[in-house]
């Protein structure tokens, strides 16, 4: 396989899942065999927003990312400090050379990194057109794999490896996901598309053949989905989050 047909998987892909499912494959064939993508568009000065807004992918086992994950230790992660003020690849010979300056927070994640293997890779920070919106992944090494080994396979193939994760980044941004504890049911997609069409309750009511009261219902039942206080909100999040408007790729 090239990197053309890699890239014309994810333009063809329909589902994140497609994309991931090829990026893990690739990536593993250069010796990196766990993988952590993370995407925000609600980022602020002291944090990454609501951790249920963040899209958060990976491969790396629920005992890693149950602590890494579950309990926000990436907010202290080193990496993810540089990734926030960088844009581009960088060598996790960046720990090792800033390791005196690291905060005991930080300290802390890199002794658990050790613990679980997870030592040796590269980060790749995604261009950005809002300060808000902050996308990156972490590529780690395979056991065994030193950093100056993986630096070597960097020298050789860092541009495609960063040229092949950048297009699936611009995929995933495109692509549906949920990120909410519930999904929008059809019907939740089809009020919310009226709305964001100009329509009133009344208007949707008479389009789809509903009562206002019925229409008025799914709306709210939208917002608790989406964990917003209005409907103008609801709109906004589930657009942001490629959930309304869609192709449906089925029909």
């Amino acid at each position: 396989m090239t990197l053309l047909d890699d890239i014309e998987v994810f333009i063809n892909a329909t589902e994140v899942e497609e994309v991931w499912d090829r990026l893990v494959t690739r990536l593993g064939g250069y010796g990196f065999d766990r993988l952590m993508y993370g995407f925000t568009r609600y980022k602020t000065q002291s944090g990454f927003g609501d951790p249920q807004d963040l899209l958060i992918l990976t491969n790396h086992e629920a005992r890693y990312t149950d602590r890494f994950v579950g309990e926000a230790m990436y907010f202290h992660a080193p990496m993810v400090r540089w990734s926030s003020e960088n844009v581009g690849a960088c060598s996790w010979s960046w720990i090792r050379d800033h390791r005196h300056s690291m905060t005991p927070a930080e300290q802390k994640v890199v002794m658990f990194n050790q613990s679980m293997g997870v030592t040796a890779g590269y980060t790749i920070s995604f261009p950005h057109i809002s300060y808000r919106y902050r996308g990156a992944m972490a590529l780690t090494a395979r056991v065994g794999l030193s950093q100056d080994q993986v630096d070597a396979v960097w020298a050789e193939h860092g541009r495609q490896i960063e040229a092949l994760c950048n297009v699936a980044h611009l995929k995933l941004t495109s692509l549906p996901h949920n990120g909410s504890r519930r999904a929008l049911t059809k019907r939740q997609r089809e009020v919310l598309e009226w709305v964001g069409d100009g329509k009133t309750t009344q208007d949707i009511a008479t389009i789809i053949g509903l009562t206002p009261a019925t229409v008025e219902k799914h709306l709210r039942l939208a917002r608790e989905a989406l964990e917003v206080d209005t409907t103008a909100q609801a709109v906004m999040k589930a657009s942001l989050k490629n959930q309304i408007f869609l192709i449906d790729a089925k029909a």
